[in-house]
């Protein structure tokens, strides 16, 4: 039994199939059945039920792939404790971004990441947090950027910088001639928020603290994708928060739409947030430091209260 031929069985899991298999280890398809030949030989065990379509795992199977992970896992840390020791800044650094982060903060320090650290090779994943916590804890991530704080004991998490919310308020609005608004002119009864499961949305459900909790049920438009929060808005149908980086290549005309909070200004707190016994940290402290640095001349607000993404 070698550590490679269980890479190859955990990759056909993933895929169900052997040639996609194949060429996401970047081996031929007959030299990966081979080895997982050998193994269940070996093993004197099925491990894959090749009669299905897609192939699907036998019951002992399924035990071998998940004792698979844990000793691939664990045979790569071998690797991220040598780097760490020499200080070593590369290889393969799997990270995971939320939705309401992804298409602002990513292009604002990719390019500058890459140029910097070229020897790193990054693997990036739109997730929401609760994909981001379970990849975590089953070590199928290194890192992720998400809001905070998430009080997970088994994560820990080093702030990024904090996003003031901005509101988005069309002209047919009850506070359009209001030129810097107030938490207490908030009403969840027009608000246009994210479909649930993002922790946008939640955060902007705890700034409205006069509702009740049944107030959620007479919710009728929800979306997962801002731009479309924008356009529905543009639309007469309500307003809407925004974070603040999403707001900083608005077009003339949308901009006269937007209106700061007064401060203390309410803000998401967004984080570098990995597993205690995450071993990159070489790597999650370079890209700690790149982002700080950029989002530092971004983010010009003196005063924030930071709301947090969780239900209270």
């Amino acid at each position: 039994m070698t550590i490679t031929q269980l890479k190859y069985a955990l990759a056909i899991a993933e895929h169900q199939n052997f040639t996609k298999a194949a060429e996401s280890c970047f081996v031929t398809q007959p030299t990966l059945s081979t080895q997982i030949q050998k193994l269940e030989d070996e093993l004197d065990i099925i491990i894959f039920d090749r009669g299905k379509k897609p192939i699907e795992l036998t019951d002992v199977g399924r035990k071998i792939v998940f004792q698979a992970r844990n000793i691939v896992n664990e045979a790569e840390r071998i690797q991220d404790i040598v780097d760490q020791q020499k200080g070593f800044i590369g290889g393969e650094f799997r990270l995971g971004i939320i939705p309401t982060v992804m298409p602002t903060l990513l292009p604002m320090f990719l390019k500058n990441f890459i140029k910097k650290y070229p020897k790193v090779k990054l693997k990036i994943e739109e997730l929401t947090t609760e994909e981001i916590l379970t990849r975590i804890n089953e070590g199928h991530l290194d890192a992720a950027i998400a809001a905070t704080p998430l009080e997970n004991e088994n994560i820990k998490e080093r702030v990024l910088y904090y996003e003031p919310f901005v509101a988005y308020i069309p002209d047919n609005h009850r506070l359009k001639d209001k030129k810097a608004i107030e938490v207490s002119d908030l009403d969840i009864e027009d608000m246009l928020l994210l479909e649930d499961g993002h922790c946008f949305r939640d955060g902007v459900i705890n700034l409205c603290k006069t509702f009740k909790n049944q107030a959620e049920e007479s919710f009728q438009l929800e979306s997962g994708s801002i731009e479309t929060l924008i356009k529905l808005s543009n639309e007469g149908l309500g307003m809407t928060l925004l974070p603040y980086l999403h707001t900083l290549d608005f077009r003339e005309k949308l901009s006269h739409n937007l209106r700061h909070f007064k401060e203390p200004s309410p803000a998401r707190e967004v984080s570098i947030i990995y597993h205690k016994s995450e071993l990159k940290m070489q790597i999650i402290d370079a890209m700690h430091n790149v982002i700080s640095g950029i989002i530092r001349g971004a983010i010009v607000f003196s005063n924030v209260e930071i709301i947090s993404p969780l239900p209270k």
